[in-house]
């Protein structure tokens, strides 16, 4: 029934007035899709995995050679290699004596740290590849610019030459890149000022390290190289860090990170970098201005944040807009300005998260299709992969005093949960917001281990509209770390049993 209704759709459109089709390219012209995406990452791929699952004849340009993105290639997936690396390094340093492991010295190979994190990138991009020729994904290695409402041209990365794709549809799925800080400038290839991408291939590990931005990214990074030996000083230029978070978990996101080595310097703005030949001297003041300090560092990473990437487009050739912030204005269909075109992801407003994205680009080729793709964005978890995890969705508790939301608070700690305690991994809490007058849960945030998995169960609980009192009366299994959650909201509308 599905496959007949797109085809109905597609004789029809082929027949409107979207059919009319004008190149001045004297370059050749390729057969019509009906979905053409622009960018491979999460949101990208998968939006045209969906598209082709569907019947719709799909195209994917994408300039790197290599599926995944910014994500797969050079963020999520290669950091989280390193963090578990990093992560096994500190176990057996630190804690496999506490449970009758002696093995003595140990050290950090570097060059097979970076190879297994290297063997995971590549098998992936390989796998998505794969579900291209699997789902009939026509794949274009090369730089896609719009060329027209139905029109995209490719400038192929093998030999520079230029093909015109005919296309029904276009979507806009370019993704982010580093915002720079002028007064340190990145050049990941001296090895001393580097962005989140250098980051990734330091040969050598700092003693000192600094990280400007107390953001998921660099409180990531500056974990990995904690982890192995470097002092790592955190340099933001607000009061808090992560300060989109609920600040009760961030608060004692700090407390923790503090413990494990951390240094933080708040309310601290860099105006000057100088690299020396052992060395970068940063020129910090406070935010507000005063007094300027100096401090030599091995390495600095630069985490500032990120921008859409849209050079080279042409958007404002066809009228689209940006907003201040460089990001393509959509409608709540993902539309632009041009009805056929398109846009998901980084490179529009919302967290700059890759299943966000991979969300917003399954609803956009169902409503293209002609269907009611739809993405809630009050259900969209966000993780940050240091160890304990920081884990959180929906509102926060500074969300609802703004928006005078009157709600009950329950907070359960992984020290009360006993797999957490028979883990030897006990620090942290779940904290649980839900709506006083409903009980309808509204938020959740976690810091403790696996608190990326566990983030879930609050995801649906949002999505499908649950109560604390639902979850709290739902059966988890012992010993779990999930019943530190179900405590939570015991705690939410009642009381727990277990603290």
């Amino acid at each position: 029934m599905l496959a007949a209704r797109l085809s109905s759709r597609r004789a029809a459109s082929s027949l409107g007035a979207n059919s009319t089709r004008a190149f001045t390219s004297t370059s050749p012209i390729m057969e019509q899709f009906d979905v053409t995406v622009v960018g491979g990452g999460p949101g990208g791929y998968v939006a045209a995995i969906k598209a082709s699952q569907m019947g719709l004849k799909t195209a994917c340009v994408e300039m790197r050679g290599s599926l995944g993105g910014t994500c797969l290639n050079v963020g999520c997936i290669p950091s989280k290699a390193l963090l578990q690396s990093s992560h096994h390094f500190h176990d057996a340093k630190e804690h496999f004596a506490d449970h009758g492991i002696n093995i003595g010295d140990i050290s950090m190979d570097l060059d097979k740290m970076q190879d297994a994190k290297s063997k995971s990138v590549d098998g992936l991009t390989g796998g998505i590849e794969y579900l291209f020729k699997k789902y009939g994904v026509e794949y274009y290695k090369g730089k896609g610019s719009l060329k027209g409402p139905n029109s995209v041209s490719v400038v192929k990365n093998e030999d520079g030459a230029t093909e015109e794709i005919d296309t029904k549809n276009i979507l806009i799925a370019t993704g982010s890149e580093v915002t720079p800080l002028p007064p340190v400038p990145v050049d990941n290839d001296g090895q001393k000022i580097v962005d989140s991408t250098g980051a990734l291939e330091i040969k050598k590990i700092p003693g000192k390290m600094a990280v400007i931005g107390g953001g998921v990214i660099g409180l990531e990074m500056g974990s990995v190289w904690s982890r192995l030996g470097a002092e790592v000083t955190v340099i933001e230029f607000l009061d808090k860090i992560c300060p989109s978070m609920d600040q009760e978990l961030t608060k004692k996101f700090q407390t923790t990170l503090k413990k494990q080595g951390f240094k933080f310097k708040l309310k601290t703005k860099v105006t000057k970098s100088e690299v020396e030949a052992d060395g970068v001297v940063l020129t910090t003041e406070p935010s507000k201005g005063g007094d300027e300090k100096t401090e030599k560092y091995d390495i600095v990473l630069v985490a500032t944040g990120r921008r859409p990437y849209t050079e080279g487009l042409g958007l404002e050739e066809l009228g689209i807009q940006t907003d201040k912030l460089g990001r393509i204005e959509v409608d709540e269909h993902f539309r632009t300005a041009v009805p056929s075109i398109y846009a998901i992801g980084d490179c529009i407003d919302g967290p700059m998260l890759a299943h966000k994205a991979e969300e917003e680009g399954i609803a956009a080729v169902e409503i293209m299709a002609g269907f009611a793709g739809h993405v809630n964005y009050d259900a969209i978890p966000g993780v940050i992969y240091t160890y304990p995890e920081v884990a959180s969705v929906g509102k926060t508790e500074e969300e609802l005093k703004e928006a005078g939301i009157a709600y009950n608070k329950g907070n359960f700690p992984f020290s009360a949960n006993s797999r957490a305690r028979a883990n030897g991994s006990s620090e942290g809490f779940v904290k649980v917001l839900a709506e006083k007058d409903t009980d309808r849960i509204l938020g959740a945030h976690i810091i403790g281990p696996n608190a990326g998995e566990m983030i879930s169960e609050a995801v649906i609980a949002i999505e499908y509209g649950a109560s604390s009192e639902d979850l709290a009366r739902t059966c988890h299994a012992h010993p779990t770390l999930s019943e530190a959650f179900k405590e939570a909201c015991m705690d939410t509308y009642d009381k727990p049993i277990h603290f």
